[in-house]
């Protein structure tokens, strides 16, 4: 594997990659519940909801400066309840996978969950997807439950399978 590093993701550097990297696994995959590659103008309305909800985007780069792998989380739930639960999600470039950067940048969510002080990192991953489950629980993640044919796609249904870690943060969690 090529000398790499994580960087925080912008839109300005890595709108066009991460896009790619979507659009691939929408096309080719269950990894996305979804049918129609996403056009660049969405992903100012994503980097903004990363914005606001000061949810980070973190990526691996080679030394050339390609983006391999990214990751981030949002909003679990809308309502504030929720405010201590995000739902995370990483994708590694086709060719790129197997190499551990799913590990890399799945650590460094978790990390970045702790400093802000998320408490449920929830993970909802396609049933059939062997390599995301096993990741999913190599870091300690548990399966908390399966929605069976919650999914359509590629002719056959798809069932949703739930991981969760619990962090030790935070410290002194609120109401309100």
């Amino acid at each position: 594997m090529t000398p790499h590093h994580l960087v925080p993701c912008t839109h300005a550097k890595h709108a066009q990659a991460i896009l790619d990297i979507f659009n691939e696994a929408i096309v080719t995959s269950t990894a996305l519940y979804d049918y129609v590659p996403r056009p660049l103008s969405s992903m100012e309305g994503w980097f903004a909801a990363k914005d606001k909800g000061n949810f980070p985007v973190i990526g691996v780069e080679d030394a050339a400066g390609t983006l391999l792998a990214f990751g981030s989380y949002g909003t679990f739930r809308a309502w504030p309840a929720y405010k201590y639960a995000v739902e995370h999600s990483v994708y590694v470039h086709k060719d790129h996978r197997g190499h551990g950067l799913g590990l890399e940048v799945m650590q460094a969510l978790i990390a970045a969950a702790r400093q802000r002080d998320v408490h449920a990192m929830v993970g909802a991953i396609d049933a059939s997807n062997a390599g995301s489950i096993a990741l999913h629980a190599r870091l300690g993640f548990q399966h908390v439950g399966t929605m069976p044919q919650v999914g359509f796609k590629f002719g056959r249904w798809l069932d949703l399978a739930l991981y969760q870690l619990l962090l030790d943060t935070p410290m002194h969690p609120v109401d309100g």
